[in-house]
């Protein structure tokens, strides 16, 4: 076996290998490349890592809250009037025409909205029986949303809030009680006037009685 090496001067250095008995001649090269390391950069001003899922809530001016409250207020008590669409959800008997037999009365006691002016609570308070409440609160959250689109273009909100009704059973316990100190005092009216007139009848009985008794020539002077 015979080994061959031959330099070349504009190359790098081959390796070249005769075998006697092997074809063909394979060549080797030995290349070398330069690596540079990437240069590290430090940011002047390094900035806080974003915290994802977080959410900024816009506060309105209270001043503001409150005259939306009211406005919505004004509205829904204009609706309950007015509306036939709400009307009817409340007392579906009205839509068969039973417009003198009402199985409740329903009244808005109180509106809250929102600092964000996105939800907004309506206090609902309900005059009847068991069955006509149950029926004005879910015939009123029915419409929850046919009553934001009217509050909308009534109003004419740029982001018209999430309407939600809610039962406001104070001011029912309310009436009832005044309802019951009121029967309270008739009754206790009428027991004393009760009480004045038997005194006065029996005074003038005993009045009577001793008008009978008197002699009647007892203050009488006679003259011979």
């Amino acid at each position: 076996m015979l080994n061959v090496h031959l330099h070349h001067p504009h190359q790098p250095q081959p390796l070249l290998t005769y075998h006697s008995n092997i074809l063909p001649i394979t060549t080797l090269y030995s290349t070398s490349f330069p690596v540079r390391s990437p240069k590290s950069t430090v940011p002047m001003h390094p900035q806080k890592p974003l915290i994802y899922g977080t959410t900024i809530k816009c506060m309105a001016n209270p001043r503001r809250v409150k005259m939306v409250a009211k406005q919505i207020q004004r509205e829904l008590s204009d609706m309950l009037l007015t509306d036939k669409v709400l009307q009817y959800a409340v007392l579906p008997e009205a839509a068969l025409g039973a417009d003198k037999y009402l199985s409740s009365l329903t009244t808005i006691s109180d509106v809250e909205v929102s600092t964000d002016l996105q939800v907004v609570k309506v206090w609902v308070s309900v005059f009847g029986d068991d069955r006509g409440k149950e029926v004005a609160i879910a015939g009123l959250k029915s419409k929850a949303k046919y009553v934001r689109s009217q509050l909308g273009r009534r109003m004419k909100l740029r982001l018209t809030p999430e309407i939600r009704f809610i039962e406001d059973e104070g001011l029912e316990r309310g009436s009832r009680v005044i309802a019951i100190l009121d029967r309270i005092k008739a009754e206790k009216d009428t027991a004393e006037s009760q009480v004045d007139e038997l005194s006065d009848s029996s005074n003038s009985l005993q009045y009577d009685v001793d008008w009978e008794g008197d002699d009647p020539d007892e203050d009488i002077i006679y003259v011979k």
